[in-house]
């Protein structure tokens, strides 16, 4: 039963923001988000955690987009839907918060002890954590808030323990001293997915170092001139002739003035710089290795705040980009800087500080990566875990065959705490435990000794932020701790995940590892990889470059509809997008469409109109037909479009059904057939009914918007809501393509009579004969048949269809799939008078190309005007000779 139009009391325009918050707090207070184990199939999706230092950004508005189309979608497919949201505690972003809000007050980290400080950053947590989770509201975001989860809750921090300490006792993790990447700033390693590496203009430095006891130097090159102050020797390649000579002597170190031996190794590229390498193992991964090979003396010369180290022995306490400066000056003075070359190469910043990385030789903690690559590397290869796109197995397949050893521990507080304890200072004086209690058992055990709680110490470190978000879709149903529990169980593996690629080794590897590891299955099935949300000029968007709106600005002007439309349309899988406010406002001109569609059709209604059972339609009426399988047609392609997560795809199939089919040609054609009339209550009805559906197909597109036509159609019970709504499933016998083109001709048809009543000034109410050729018998058959389109659509004297017409005097045509179409323009225009416009427009356009040309024809101009001007002049001669071309077919047509 529908509502009276009394009852609807529909606003003329559409506001989002009355209907956002209305209908997002009815879904959430009905349950409708939340998820418990039951008899049907599951569906899962976990959000990929923001940080919880976060606010909401482009890329988030995106990726969060997405996931809320696949889940919406599922949940009215009939699948238990849950979508785990929650955040991450980002250990070296949010401690650098942290500190920087302490000096603020005139408190230093050094000045806390670690629980004093922890208790900062868990207030700063409570105060900052969870706004961006709130602002995911605004966008539409279903998720079950009732499971939202911190990575450093007590669960979860148990959890990340427990697999660490499992890890250990399986053999993966061991502590070795090795060279890692340090992030000054931060001062704590970092692993090598959390380097970025840049292509930047360098210099390289030649030096000349002195050969000890002749007169004689050899020059090397090197981009880093103040650890020079750390070279324990001079390499060269065995085969290079040129130093032959010098295997064995020794040179000295400029500055520190070190004798220091010449040595060989094929790792010497004899092209690069001088072919004459210097080496400092404490500060280059390569040259460590080297050192090892050769036995050589490992002098560290930096701080863990990258200022020189006592051990440097020459300025001490200088920043290393300082001290650059400072060597290279005294280097001068003794005139051992034999050239400046410019030069490109690849230096290494860090993920989170943007600081330059520092290789620096530390004791930490690693875990073992080679024998846990392998199932995740078989599995995805195989398609057992699907990427979309697929091109992205390629670029995962060579990280997992080079794959190396993950340095897990960091020099933070904020985190999970290594659970190692220490009762001396040899290098294995160390056990694994949960507890202090479990420790100094263990450590008794291990020692032989009668230790006591006061002998033990906790490693400092904690443990590398990854390494909680690697176990994110375990963790959440609490597999570790639980592994055979009835959520586990029921919600894992998770079905899809959403995440940029970037985050490619950071994260998804390492969960599918962690997944075959823990679990001995994969974690999810798919993988939807979205692209980098960039400006119309293809830059990536920051606040830096102040080139990025504000998603909540974006929602407050456009609705959150229209902005979810806009991300999407122009987001293909994998691909960046180019980002533009105008899809935005696309997105809001098609609510307005929507909206407009739906007041149409309510102010038709009468009392008592009855629809909303099966949809039956009129097998007479063509349009009925056409319209049925439409609506069936693009649900089948909508089905493959999601199948293979072409989510934007889908969208713009449904944007063109809704547009296009339903609202420009559909609902024209079910109008009364007496101006003022309301529609006939069955054509309402199969209108109504195809209207439902539509708002179906869109619900997971544009949630708010559908809600709010849904809810004011007529009564609904909660369990009826749209976003519980049965899913359309597309029915193969009702698409009929024999109808699908006999509409689509006669809509070309009609389109090209629209083309001629614009071209020849016809006025659009002026009653016009219209004259078809058909291409065939049977089509002329039916063009009579559905005589009755034509005239609904425009205003039309006589019809005549035949196969065997010649084109009547001073009448326009146009072609359409081979049949032709004429109108007889006699007593329409004044023919001469129009004739003479059309002339007069042929001599403008002659005078204008004759120009465009001349310029053209002008070397001069062409060799030197910029690229761009010229283009405009080719493309303004390209449209006038078809505007011209166009005028003098229609001035033929006149005669």
């Amino acid at each position: 039963m529908s509502r009276s139009p009394a009852e609807l009391n529909i606003p003329k325009q559409y506001d989002p923001s009355k209907a956002e918050d209305k209908w997002y707090s009815y879904w959430n207070d009905s349950g409708f988000f939340h998820s418990e184990p039951d008899e049907r199939e599951s569906y899962t999706i976990v959000i990929p955690p923001p940080n919880v230092t976060g606010v909401l950004h482009m890329g988030h508005m995106l990726n969060n987009t997405i996931q809320d189309v696949l889940v919406r979608r599922a949940r009215m497919q009939g699948y238990n839907a849950c979508w785990v949201p929650g955040t991450d505690h980002a250990s070296i972003a949010t401690e650098a918060k942290v500190v920087n809000k302490l000096r603020e007050e005139g408190i230093t980290k050094a000045d806390l002890t670690r629980e004093e400080f922890l208790e900062h950053a868990w207030d700063w947590t409570h105060e900052h954590g969870g706004i961006i989770l709130e602002q995911l509201k605004k966008l539409g975001a279903s998720c079950d808030w009732e499971r939202t989860r911190f990575t450093l809750e007590d669960d979860l921090y148990e959890s990340v323990i427990d697999c660490f300490i499992e890890l250990y006792e399986r053999g993966y993790i061991y502590r070795g001293k090795r060279m890692i990447n340090w992030d000054p700033e931060a001062q704590t390693a970092l692993s090598d997915e959390e380097v970025i590496h840049r292509e930047q203009q360098s210099k390289l430095y030649h030096v000349r170092y002195d050969i000890v006891g002749e007169d004689a130097s050899v020059v090397i090159a090197t981009t880093r001139p103040e650890t020079i102050l750390a070279d324990t020797a001079v390499c060269v390649n065995p085969d290079d002739p040129r130093y032959q000579s010098l295997i064995g002597k020794k040179a000295i170190i400029p500055i520190v003035e070190r004798e220091v031996p010449i040595i060989a190794d094929e790792y010497v590229d004899p092209e690069y710089g001088s072919g004459c390498l210097k080496i400092t193992p404490a500060h280059d991964e390569n040259d460590y290795q080297i050192g090892l090979k050769h036995e050589l003396e490992i002098i560290d010369m930096l701080n863990s705040d990258g200022t020189l180290a006592e051990e440097a022995q020459f300025y001490v306490g200088q920043d290393r980009f300082e001290a650059r400066d400072s060597i290279l000056e005294d280097l001068k003075q003794q005139e051992r800087v034999v050239k400046v070359e410019e030069i490109s190469n690849k230096v290494g910043y860090s993920e989170r500080t943007d600081a330059v990385i520092e290789p620096r030789l530390s004791l930490q903690w690693f875990c073992s990566m080679e024998k846990m690559a392998k199932p995740a590397l078989e599995n995805v290869m195989n398609d057992e875990i699907q990427f979309h796109p697929a091109k992205f197995k390629n670029s995962y397949r060579h990280w997992m065959e080079n794959i190396r050893d993950w340095c897990i521990s960091r020099q933070l507080w904020w985190g999970q705490r290594i659970p190692a304890w220490y009762y001396g200072e040899g290098a294995e004086e160390y056990v694994i435990a949960k507890t202090k209690d479990e420790a100094v058992e263990k450590a008794r055990k291990k020692s032989g000794t009668n230790l006591n709680s006061d002998d033990l110490e906790q490693d400092e470190d904690v443990l590398d932020t990854w390494f909680s978000s690697w176990l994110w879709p375990i963790t959440v149903f609490d597999g570790i701790r639980n592994p055979d529990n009835e959520e586990i169980n029921y919600y894992y593996p998770t079905n899809d995940l959403v995440t940029a690629p970037e985050i490619m080794f950071f994260w998804v590897a390492r969960m599918i590892m962690s997944g075959y590891e823990f679990r001995g299955e994969k974690p999810f099935s798919n993988v939807y990889y979205t692209g980098i949300v960039r400006d119309s000029q293809r830059r990536k968007m920051s606040k830096s470059l102040g080139n990025s709106p504000d998603p909540l600005d974006l929602i407050d002007q456009y609705g959150a509809d229209g902005v979810r439309v806009g991300m999407l349309f122009s987001s293909p899988a994998g691909n960046d997008l180019l980002f533009e406010e105008s899809l935005c406002e696309q997105g809001r001109n098609f609510a307005n469409k929507i909206w407009n569609a739906f007041r149409f059709l309510a102010m038709n209604v009468k009392e008592n109109t009855e629809y909303g059972a099966e949809l039956e339609i009129d097998e007479e009426n063509l349009a009925d037909r056409w319209m049925l399988a439409k609506v069936h047609n693009t649900i089948r392609e909508v089905e493959k479009d999601f199948e293979t997560f072409r989510i934007n795809e889908a969208l713009k199939k449904i944007y063109s059904l809704i547009w296009d089919d339903f609202c420009d040609w559909y609902i024209e054609l079910i109008k009364a057939d007496e101006s003022g009339a309301k529609i006939p209550a069955d054509r309402l009805a199969r209108g109504l009914n195809f209207f439902e559906i539509l708002l179906k197909l869109l619900h997971p597109f544009m949630p708010f918007l559908t809600e709010e036509i849904w809810q004011r159609m007529r009564e609904r019970a909660n369990d009826e809501a749209i976003i519980v709504a049965p899913w359309p499933e597309a029915d193969e016998t009702l698409i009929e393509e024999r109808d699908i083109a006999l509409f689509t001709t006669i809509q070309q048809m009609v389109s090209a009579i629209r083309n001629i009543r614009a071209e020849f000034n016809v006025p659009m109410r002026a009653d016009i004969n219209l004259r078809i050729k058909a291409r065939n018998e049977k089509l002329a058959t039916q063009l009579q048949q559905n005589e009755w389109i034509f005239r609904k659509l425009q205003d039309i004297g006589s019809f005549d269809v035949t196969t065997d017409l010649q084109q009547p005097q001073a009448s326009a045509s146009s072609v359409v799939e081979g049949s032709e179409i004429f109108v007889p323009l006699e007593g329409l225009i004044d023919l001469d008078k129009e004739r003479q416009r059309i002339e007069k427009e042929i001599d403008r356009l002659e005078g204008f190309l004759k120009s465009v040309n001349g310029k053209l024809g002008n070397e001069q101009f062409v060799e030197n005007a910029p690229d761009d001007v010229v283009q405009r002049e080719r493309d303004k001669k390209e449209d006038t000779e078809t505007n011209l071309e166009k005028l003098r077919g229609i001035l033929e047509e006149l005669s």
